[in-house]
């Protein structure tokens, strides 16, 4: 758990998890091609009906609140429960972006590494564990439901002279850099759909640093993220 130190870091790096570190659009295919099997093609379209409008409800997406959204609508279907089976069972290790622990492993030499994340406390929190991600980062974990308007807590938890973000949302970087300023260097990885939103791309400003996948980070020395912050 998050340890307050009134000592501050010289640079902290914070990871957004979800196609960022983790492919989480080849988790939702697999997801959708099971439900498909399970369920069949009518009802598997109703799951993701609930899924997105649960979504814009809560600001962040719950998997297992949508099932069991979609269970009272059909509360003698026992396939549900192998449904749930599914989704904590997942072998999220394997959907890791090639070389996403080279980049954590390469940047800890510099400072503290933290996962943080959007979404529900028993879902994402299990993924991050079953994808060998907790582990990598010792612990260092933090999910909300906003991340962006919880700076305040993230500062309290791992207090820092400069941090540096990675994530694949352009919104969520451009929030942060606001807060932060010339404080923070964002890093956005060019994978999963939300990085080739054309709105997403055109509404918010380009990030300090742009890769094309998320191994590329572990060829970036520290100089270069600071010196890209300092240049914006």
């Amino acid at each position: 758990m998050p340890i307050t130190t009134t000592t501050p870091h010289d640079v902290v790096f914070l990871f957004d998890c979800d196609n960022t570190l983790l492919d989480n659009d080849h988790v939702l295919q697999d997801l959708r091609a099971h439900m498909m099997g399970q369920f069949g093609e009518e009802n598997s379209a109703r799951y993701w009906e609930i899924f997105e409008n649960l979504r814009v409800e809560l600001g962040y997406a719950d998997y297992l609140g949508a099932l069991q959204r979609y269970r009272t609508e059909h509360p003698r279907d026992t396939r549900l429960l192998l449904m749930s089976s599914f989704l904590i069972e997942y072998p999220f290790a394997n959907r890791l972006y090639p070389a996403a622990l080279d980049a954590l492993r390469h940047v800890s030499q510099y400072g503290p590494t933290v996962i943080l994340s959007d979404g529900d406390v028993v879902f994402q929190p299990r993924k991050i564990s079953r994808s060998g991600l907790w582990d990598e980062v010792d612990g260092r974990v933090l999910i909300y439901i906003h991340k962006e308007l919880m700076l305040d807590q993230v500062m309290d938890c791992y207090p820092a002279r400069h941090y540096v973000m990675v994530d694949d949302k352009l919104r969520i970087l451009s929030a942060m850099k606001k807060v932060w300023g010339a404080q923070l260097t964002t890093v956005f990885p060019r994978q999963g759909h939300y990085a080739f939103d054309p709105k997403e791309i055109a509404s918010n400003p380009p990030a300090d640093v742009t890769i094309e996948r998320i191994g590329e980070l572990a060829e970036i020395s520290l100089e270069s993220l600071l010196r890209s912050a300092k240049g914006k």
